[in-house]
């Protein structure tokens, strides 16, 4: 019976995807994001140590569920620059208005400074909005219009940022928002 409880349990946490562990580099640089099982495993063979745990869920005697973890020796990760698409900006600003936090399938990409005064096509000056606030906001500056942005626009340091600024967003995992730059807590 207590051997189903868990398994059950464990099924849970994975089908609804809260079975995600947050790896770092021996730097404490985001690696990657792994199932809690590797993370046990990287832990059991001494590989990896556990820096934040989910303490509602236990795996085995008294051991609470790891959601980060920190590799013991540094790996070399090549740099990638993350280029600047529409689909890269609408997952940085997690598919929503960063005026109003609407979220929908019409969104555009804003320009905060618009091209017309000298503005240009690069991460810190391109944002997700509405089609209501776009045009809202026109030919000015969210200063001007008196719209201000809900996170200011940031160049993402690569691909994991986008998921675990949305698993930080949605709730789930808050306490990654320690070890992922550029991310704020609300």
């Amino acid at each position: 019976m207590r051997l189903l409880k868990y398994t059950v349990s464990m099924t849970c946490k994975l089908y609804f995807g809260m079975g995600q562990t947050l790896v770092l580099n021996a730097s404490y640089e985001p690696l990657n994001i792994t199932s809690w099982r590797r993370a046990v495993i990287l832990m059991i063979k001494g590989k990896a140590e556990s820096l934040e745990e989910d303490k509602t869920y236990s795996i085995h005697s008294g051991k609470k569920l790891p959601t980060v973890i920190r590799l013991r020796y540094y790996v070399k990760v090549p740099f990638r620059e993350v280029s600047l698409t529409r689909k890269n900006i609408l997952l940085r600003d997690n598919n929503s208005c960063q005026y109003c936090n609407y979220r929908g399938s019409d969104l555009s990409i804003d320009h905060v400074l618009p091209r017309s005064r000298g503005g240009t096509d690069n991460w810190e000056n391109v944002t997700t909005a509405c089609l209501r606030c776009n045009v809202q906001k026109g030919n000015r500056t969210p200063e001007e219009a008196n719209m201000p942005l809900k996170r200011r626009p940031y160049r993402p340091l690569s691909n994991l940022n986008f998921e675990a600024t949305r698993q930080i967003d949605s709730g789930k995992h808050k306490e990654w928002s320690k070890y992922v730059i550029g991310v704020a807590i609300k």
